[in-house]
């Protein structure tokens, strides 16, 4: 119901004409100078407000009443309701042209942060942002007077990093570095005083500060973090979770700098980090305002760590302990590769913490974290980490596959250490079908990734188990579920089904004896070169009831595009053997796919069209495998059902069989080819009495004319057999039986064509030359161009021997 009003209320926002607004923002111009602002007047600034909101488009209000707002925002007179939304309306227009406002004379910091807010949304102009960076230091530096606090110029400050960390100088930011320091581990560790609300029942012993408590409600005997918990929080409380909260960003941007490179006669990073691991209070003090910064937040982050271990009395609180996991790894890494000395420290702590939380499920997440801190450290700290990496990659895609965010973030992880797909390391290099889970379940939000990641999956060693599974990923949708449903099963119902009985369910099946093995197989959590794809015919006919599913089809229409990046990276490393037995996995799995009439289509365009490329890289291929070229083209059903594919063989075996690409090309096998597709012309041409005549596309018919004519060009003998065949199309064309099925569009091109094709062979020696060119010219510009427009060469030939073109004898 909320939602709703929600979309209604944004409905009208967004249909609102200038006119209207303009009406509108005259009558909030009157409240805001009225004696007294009430209820009315905070109800409409929040109205203008979703109305400039609303629109991906700057509303346009005018100079006079922008004025006004900015003057109610700097005014001490109005309440800080209405001054947040004078900000946030100012904000919405940015950029503004009629802004005056400058902070140069604010002295309170939260009205300070609402202008400064304001200044930065009008664009990221570096003087600008520049001056506000200034000034929030300046405020930062100053000791505030009573009432006021820094925590309202934080959110601005990382603002600032975000448009431009150059902004800052070295000595600004080691004074933030300084304060950030002491925030983190200087936070008070009583609970903050609440407001009195000043009435008669008000007790003067409640609003005395209690100890803060860890979340599993025992009181903190450590110092306060963000996983502190408490009723009411004092400043330096807040000011300690702002701190935290733009640490990562602060280190990634400012943490680094200054570092000195270590020399030879340098302390080893054991020393130091003994040396660290003593070092107390007052030493730390002493160092630089950084490297103090980076040893107060490896504390802060070993106690957040050492806090996630607790009971959480919520769940609330047991999700941000997870998120403060992650964050806490996160910037440990960050420090570590700031300064190695921190390293040791790390190493065996994460040890501890991987054992502690790799059984449970809830914090897969943070697996994540912990095996990039060990790709970028173990081996200047010589531990040996395959058995983080192995469960990573074995388990938790087999086990989580179904959690978006996880699946994103895994995905993400993958690009950034895409270099681990192309090293030697054979967790990763084994593991890439276990990813695919992710984009079988998810394929709509991470192909995008996946077209960023596959690349790196690919080389000589898999492609091949790579092509079948993303000609399968469908069916590997289709079996996620199965599993997923078959998980949820009660146990009583998950035993062994019967192996004498044929299960009538996909359910059944995922338990039955018959299937177990191709379940199995389907999904593995580790490459299996060596296994047989074919043992999926059956289990791709089981799953068919589930091909309608909406998942199922969203994944079936990334294929494609996989598919055709797919072959773009192979062609780059390619050699002929693997070319060969590409081609003629495509021939054989263009049978073998899952019954999804729309993504068959679309996996037998892109196939034709990339066998073609193919046999561009390897011409040689069409006489290596003329055997099952030559069963592919034979086959009258694969004209009908896979005409995409047969239309693209037929062409490649006219480019391709001849003796100025392969010196193997001898008359007997042009003519061998030459037999099989008169015989399917024929086929397809021919006129029954008294049966229906079958619809072939235009497309193959003229294909199968143009490549026997090739054909015959380059074994003369055949020139009569094909002349006489062409002769007689336009009996076909002209035949009632074809002429009710095919357009009359079609049947002129088809007539065109044949025309065409046999008056160039009237000329034999043009026919050769246009149709087999010698090696020296055949890589010409000029045979590039006939062959591009080969059908204005073949009119060029009609007109010089037709006079009136278009006639055939009968």
């Amino acid at each position: 119901m909320f939602t709703a009003a929600a979309e209604s209320f944004l409905k009208q926002a967004r249909e609102i004409q200038e006119e209207e607004l303009r009406r509108f923002a005259a009558r909030v111009a009157a409240l805001l100078q009225g004696p007294e602002l009430g209820p009315e007047a905070v109800d409409c600034l929040q109205r203008l407000h979703l109305t400039v909101a609303a629109t991906k488009y700057p509303r346009k209000l005018d100079g006079k009443f922008v004025e006004l707002l900015q003057m109610v925002l700097c005014s001490s007179k109005y309440t800080e309701q209405v001054q947040v939304l004078c900000a946030a309306i100012l904000r919405e227009m940015s950029p503004c042209n009629d802004l005056i406002l400058s902070c140069d004379e604010i002295q309170d910091t939260k009205l300070l942060s609402l202008v400064l807010s304001v200044l930065l949304a009008q664009g990221n102009k570096k003087a600008e942002v520049s001056a506000a960076g200034q000034r929030i230091v300046k405020g930062l530096e100053r000791r505030l007077p009573e009432g006021q606090s820094a925590r309202y110029l934080l959110p601005v400050l990382s603002k600032v990093i975000s448009l431009s960390p150059e902004s800052l100088t070295e000595e600004q930011t080691n004074v933030v570095s300084k304060k950030m320091a002491d925030w983190l581990r200087y936070a008070s560790i009583q609970q903050g005083i609440p407001q009195s609300s000043g009435g008669f029942f008000s007790n003067p012993r409640t609003r005395q500060p209690g100890p803060v408590t860890e979340v599993d409600g025992a009181i903190a005997t450590d110092f306060f973090t963000v996983l502190s918990m408490g009723h009411y929080y004092t400043q330096d409380q807040w000011l300690n979770v702002q701190a935290f909260s733009m640490l990562r960003n602060w280190l990634l941007c400012y943490g680094g700098q200054g570092l000195k490179t270590p020399k030879s006669d340098d302390k080893s990073g054991m020393d130091r980090s003994v040396m660290s691991a003593v070092s107390t209070s007052t030493s730390s003090r002493m160092l630089p305002p950084k490297d103090r910064l980076r040893e107060k937040a490896f504390e802060y982050c070993q106690r957040l760590i050492e806090q996630s271990n607790r009971r959480p009395l919520k769940k609330d609180d047991g999700d941000l302990q997870k998120a403060c996991l992650i964050e806490a790894v996160t910037i440990m890494d960050i420090i570590c590769k700031q300064d190695s000395s921190y390293v040791y420290r790390t190493v065996s702590f994460l040890k501890i913490l991987h054992g502690r939380i790799c059984g449970d499920a809830t914090y897969a997440r943070a697996l994540l974290p912990i095996a990039q801190f060990f790709l970028d450290h173990s081996k200047m700290a010589a531990v040996d980490s395959d058995a983080i990496y192995k469960h990573l990659f074995t388990d938790i895609p087999a086990q989580l596959f179904h959690s978006p965010s996880l699946a994103f973030e895994f995905v993400q992880f993958c690009k950034d250490n895409s270099q681990l797909f192309t090293e030697t390391s054979s967790i990763f290099r084994q593991s890439f079908p276990n990813l695919f889970k992710f984009l079988a379940w998810n394929s709509p939000p991470l192909i995008s990734e996946f077209v960023d990641l596959l690349p790196f999956l690919l080389d000589a060693g898999t492609a091949i188990e790579i092509f079948h599974l993303l000609l399968d990923l469908p069916c590997l949708t289709a079996a996620l579920d199965i599993q997923l449903r078959s998980t949820a099963l009660p146990t009583s119902e998950k035993a062994a089904s019967d192996p004498a009985v044929k299960p009538a369910t996909c359910l059944e099946a995922f338990r039955h004896p018959l299937y177990k093995s191709m379940f199995q197989y389907l999904l593995r959590t580790k490459s299996a070169p060596e296994d047989a794809p074919e043992r999926l015919i059956p289990l791709r006919q089981l799953l068919g009831s589930l091909a309608s599913s909406p998942r199922v089809v969203q994944c079936a229409e990334t294929v494609p595009v996989l598919l055709e990046l797919f072959f773009r990276v192979v062609a780059e490393f390619a050699d002929g053997p693997l070319i060969n037995q590409l081609v003629v996995l495509l021939l054989q799995r263009s049978d073998e796919l899952y019954e999804i009439p729309a993504f068959k289509d679309d996996v037998y365009r892109v196939l034709g069209s990339q066998l073609v490329m193919l046999c561009k890289l390897r011409p040689a291929l069409i006489v290596e495998l003329s055997t099952e070229i030559l069963e592919f083209s034979g086959t009258v059903s694969n004209i009908q059902n896979k005409e995409a594919i047969f239309t693209h063989v037929v062409w490649a075996i006219g480019e391709y069989m001849s003796v100025s690409y392969d010196k193997r090309c001898t008359v007997e096998q042009i003519n061998r080819f030459f037999e099989t597709l008169e015989a399917m012309l024929f086929e397809i041409t021919q006129l029954r009495p008294l049966a229906s005549t079958p619809s072939y596309a235009p497309r193959a018919i003229s294909v199968l004319m143009a490549t026997l004519t090739k054909l015959a060009a380059r074994s003369q003998d055949l020139i009569p057999r094909v002349s006489m065949f062409l002769s007689k199309m336009r009996t076909f064309v002209q035949s009632p039986a074809v002429t009710a099925v095919y357009c009359e569009e079609d049947l002129e091109e088809i007539l065109i064509r044949a025309t065409e094709l046999m008056n160039l062979l009237k000329m034999p020696s043009v026919a050769q030359f246009v149709f087999t060119p010698p090696v020296e010219v055949a890589s010409t510009r000029f045979q590039r161009e006939v062959n591009d427009s080969l059908p204005f060469a073949l009119r060029i030939v009609t007109r010089l021997l037709e006079p009136t073109p278009g006639f055939m004898p009968g």
